[in-house]
């Protein structure tokens, strides 16, 4: 993660907001999982990637968060958060996984504090009616592996980056958060089934695009929720010989501890967030089976031990 975020005020919110509205050419309104997130910016490639990556609002629909993305030429890059409006300002911020990550992050901020509902920043995927999730920190394989649980006979995506969660005494149900999911073009060398997504795609400068993989999978391939039954953690690690460990709630609730919950898009990390984080993991662990999974192998024999886990057929 290469930002860092700054919390504000209203009075700061509203100064900078005077400050930057004559430049707010572009706006549109996201739904997300019942949320209104308004986008104001400058940037007609921002706007443009915004509605391809989410489903709309109504215009009519009052916002319940805000982002403002401009650009200020000699400025560093920042973020700036205001908690109480839910007004995430981005400054010179031009990678747009960030920006639409931020988006998730308010939404998840607004249902987290309101309605107890709960952000998971992962992949989930119904396997033939077994709802599974990856988690794991950045660079460990989350996409790949989600992708390639995706070409297993009946699997459907509810989401590949960020899904949220309801938990009750039944077993917890993951929501899908975006229409399109944002990729890297090496998909498409990892499973050859992708390469025609690609090949249909318009990269940005990071390498990657907003894509719809029902092109792929068929328009029934992407469903709105799961049960989730499985979580498989990821990690990374050579000098660890195993590479199927299946995890009791504290160990699990361990690795996501020390990895900052596998989230690098918190915008608030105060002692009460963490505390409601750590609770709702508990319970996402304790109503589940665990497992974690070393991603040292290729991908395709690490997605055979996935599979594996899973009791699915390649």
């Amino acid at each position: 993660m290469s930002y860092s975020v700054q919390l504000i005020g209203p009075e700061e919110k509203d100064s900078l907001f005077e400050t930057y509205v004559p430049r707010l050419l572009y706006t549109s309104k996201a739904e997300i999982y019942g949320c209104c997130i308004k986008l104001l910016t400058e940037s007609e490639q921002t706007r443009t990637k915004w509605e391809d990556n989410f489903y709309t609002a109504n215009e009519n629909t009052r916002s319940h968060g805000r982002l403002i993305v401009i650009n200020e030429p000699g400025q560093p890059l920042s973020v700036k958060y205001d908690p109480y409006t839910k007004t995430a300002f981005l400054v010179n911020v031009d990678y747009y996984g960030w920006i639409k990550s931020i988006a998730l992050a308010v939404a998840g901020d607004v249902l987290e504090d309101e309605h107890r509902i709960y952000s998971v920043h992962g992949a989930a995927i119904d396997v033939g009616c077994l709802g599974v999730s990856i988690i794991a920190p950045s660079g460990t394989g989350k996409t790949t592996h989600s992708w390639g649980l995706l070409l297993v006979k009946n699997a459907r995506l509810i989401s590949d980056d960020w899904y949220f969660v309801r938990l009750s005494s039944q077993l917890p149900l993951a929501f899908g958060s975006e229409k399109n999911c944002y990729i890297e073009a090496d998909i498409g060398k990892i499973w050859n089934t992708y390469e025609r997504l690609v090949d249909k795609a318009q990269f940005d400068q990071r390498g990657r695009a907003v894509v719809n993989v029902r092109w792929i999978v068929g328009s029934g391939g992407v469903i709105p929720m799961a049960t989730l039954q499985k979580i498989i953690l990821l990690k990374r690690d050579p000098q660890d010989k195993n590479i199927v460990t299946p995890l009791n709630v504290n160990e699990a609730l361990q690795f996501m501890l020390e990895r900052n919950f596998c989230n690098p898009h918190q915008l608030v990390r105060d002692d009460r967030k963490i505390e409601l984080r750590k609770n709702f993991f508990r319970r996402l662990f304790e109503q589940t089976d665990v497992y974690l999974v070393n991603t040292t192998g290729t991908p395709q024999a690490t997605q055979d031990e996935i599979r594996r886990v899973l009791s699915v057929k390649k």
